[in-house]
């Protein structure tokens, strides 16, 4: 897995990843945790991109975003988890470089694009609840089309422009990676040539994918607040909250696990403790999407019972 070119230094052409170090019984019962979370993530998501495709009832600008949610979801999973089963079933495995960048670019790309549909989701529920008698006509099913286009073209966009920069670095030294999938975060500590136009690129690309979307849903939810605060009748108020109350969830801890991985400082934080962040980000939050919005959603077990009585 290594590979010399002509000043003699030894770079890497693939990395090992360690995945989760344990005796026999411990990494069997993680397997089988993480294969019932997967199928269970996936049958989840599935479930909801299914309703919201066919029942007339779901046919709403919020279902349709929450149908491209799960499909984020199911692509982050799919190039997340498998791999990590692998990783766990073999006690690590072998992954090539180019194998290696294709996951941190699907990863990333599922990422960057969640990022930025959750900040159309809340423009969606401020309309919804600030301009009511306008919502029809202002989220028509053009305008619905076209932001998510938008959101996976630069989801996608950004995600390659950082993956293309960091492949383009040389990596030497061990090529062991302490982690069950390729973050860029572990992979730049093994380059070997200048990190800044990664780093620049980072600090770039972090305004329209981060902070620019944190600044819509911050705004549109106190708009939320205030407008939820002047209706009259706590009926009113209670029914009015609850149409934006699971997004808000799904917000929160989306971004409370973005942070925690990203943000908060790594130095001197154990390993263990990064990868249980990390797995709160790539296994536990598309898990919780489906759950959170179907439950106690009346419009979801309306179109479950629709499929049932079909058949």
């Amino acid at each position: 897995m290594e590979r010399s070119d002509q000043t003699n230094l030894t770079f890497v052409a693939g990395f090992f990843l360690l995945g989760f170090q344990g005796n026999e019984l411990s990494k069997d019962l993680l397997f089988l945790l993480f294969l019932i979370l997967y199928n269970i993530t996936l049958c989840g998501n599935l479930l909801i991109i299914t309703l919201v495709s066919t029942s007339k009832i779901l046919q709403t600008p919020m279902y349709f975003f929450i149908s491209q949610l799960s499909i984020s979801d199911i692509l982050l999973i799919t190039y997340i988890v498998p791999k990590m089963l692998h990783v766990l079933l073999n006690n690590g495995a072998a992954i090539t470089f180019i194998d290696c960048f294709i996951q941190f670019h699907f990863f990333a790309s599922s990422e960057a694009f969640e990022c930025l549909l959750l900040s159309v989701m809340s423009y969606d529920r401020y309309v919804a609840i600030c301009n009511p008698l306008r919502y029809s006509s202002i989220m028509t099913n053009g305008f619905c089309v076209t932001l998510v286009s938008m959101c996976w073209l630069l989801g996608f966009l950004f995600s390659f422009i950082v993956t293309l920069t960091s492949a383009k670095l040389y990596f030497c030294g061990p090529n062991v990676i302490d982690h069950f999938f390729c973050d860029l975060v572990p992979l730049l500590e093994f380059a070997c040539s200048n990190t800044f136009i990664v780093q620049l690129e980072l600090d770039i690309l972090g305004a329209p994918t981060v902070i620019i979307p944190t600044t819509i849903i911050v705004v549109s939810y106190t708009s939320i607040v205030q407008a939820v605060l002047r209706i009259p009748s706590s009926t009113g108020r209670q029914k009015a909250f609850s149409t934006c109350s699971s997004h808000l969830i799904v917000v929160s801890i989306f971004y409370g696990t973005l942070f925690s991985v990203y943000v908060v400082p790594t130095k001197g934080k154990a390993s263990i403790i990064g990868k249980i962040s990390s797995l709160l980000f790539t296994v536990f939050t598309p898990l919780m999407n489906p759950i959170i919005y179907s439950l106690r959603n009346k419009d979801i077990k309306k179109a479950v019972q629709e499929i049932i009585y079909k058949r």
